[in-house]
């Protein structure tokens, strides 16, 4: 199957979230072998905890990957990964005494929400015509009506 035929149409604000998102999924995997590389890493807590940050980050790159690929399952994991980005940017800024990293990384997890609420992000999640408004798009089932109309299927229940 073409490249072509795997990537969706999705508006640049999804496709640029989507970007910005699997680059945290990489900055996760980074931390992972920092934290197995460093001389103080011994003992199974170690290993656990680089395991389980490896696997965030493989969902992370992933969800990343989705959104840059225009797929809608990957909208709201991002908007839960950007949350959850503000908040840690938001624990290092504050509570931890780091601003250096911490502003930026809620200026990063902002920027996402906002690239994924932006108009053009929430017509194309909900399948909207150009000519039609958010409510009559969700009327007509959204993007899964949208697929019933290219598929030429007028039964709901298909």
């Amino acid at each position: 199957m073409p490249l072509a035929d795997k990537v969706a149409p999705a508006p640049r604000e999804v496709r640029v979230a989507g970007l910005i998102t699997a680059l945290l999924g990489v900055a996760l995997l980074v931390l992972d072998g920092v934290l197995l590389a460093s001389p103080s890493a011994t003992g199974s807590n170690v290993l656990a905890e680089a395991g389980f940050y490896a696997l965030f980050a493989i969902a992370v790159l992933m969800c990343g990957v989705g959104l840059a690929a225009g797929h809608t399952w990957a909208r709201s994991p991002g908007v839960v990964l950007a949350l959850m980005t503000i908040g840690v940017g938001w624990y290092l800024a504050l509570p931890s005494e780091q601003p250096a990293p911490g502003v930026p990384l809620i200026a990063v997890g902002v920027l996402v929400l906002v690239l994924l609420f932006r108009q053009p992000s929430r017509a194309w999640a909900l399948g909207q015509h150009a000519d039609e408004t958010e409510e009559e798009a969700a009327e007509r089932g959204g993007l899964e009506g949208r697929r019933r109309e290219r598929e030429g299927s007028d039964d709901p229940e298909s």
